[in-house]
C-alpha cells in the first residue's frame, strides 16, 4: 500500500488561504492519480480535486476557481491550494492516490475550519 500524510490544516478566517500537502511513500510519477476529498460532519466523503500522471485536472462544482490541485512527482508530493476559503469549507480533507482499479490509498485526514 502506499502511505500517505496530510499536513497543513487548521483554522482561518472567512476569505482566508491555506495550503495543503501531502507526502507520498513513493515515486508517483507517472504512476498514480492523486485528489483530494473532505468530509464535513454528518456527510459523505466527498471529491474535492484530482490530478492525473498527465496533469490533468478536474474540480467539485463548489470549489472551482478558488482551489488548485497541483503534483510535484520529483518531491512525491501533492498539493491543494485553497483560496477565499467560506465556513461550508469547513471539513477533514483526505488525500488519495489510485493506481487505475488496482489500488486505492489513503492518508488520515487534516482538520480544516473556516470561521465566519
Amino acid at each position: 500500500q502506499v502511505q500517505l500524510v496530510e499536513s497543513g490544516g487548521g483554522l482561518v478566517q472567512f476569505g482566508g488561504s491555506l495550503r495543503l500537502s501531502c507526502a507520498v511513500s513513493r515515486s508517483i510519477s507517472n504512476r498514480y492519480t492523486m485528489a483530494w476529498y473532505r468530509q464535513a460532519p454528518g456527510s459523505q466523503r466527498e471529491l474535492v480535486a484530482n490530478i492525473t500522471p498527465g496533469s490533468n485536472t478536474n474540480y467539485a462544482d463548489a470549489v472551482k476557481g478558488r482551489f488548485t490541485i497541483s503534483r510535484d512527482d520529483a518531491k512525491n508530493m501533492v498539493y491543494l491550494q485553497m483560496n477565499s476559503l467560506k465556513p461550508e469549507d469547513t471539513a477533514v480533507y483526505y488525500c488519495n492516490a489510485r493506481q487505475g482499479f488496482l489500488s486505492s490509498s489513503w492518508g488520515q485526514g487534516t482538520q480544516v475550519t473556516v470561521s465566519s
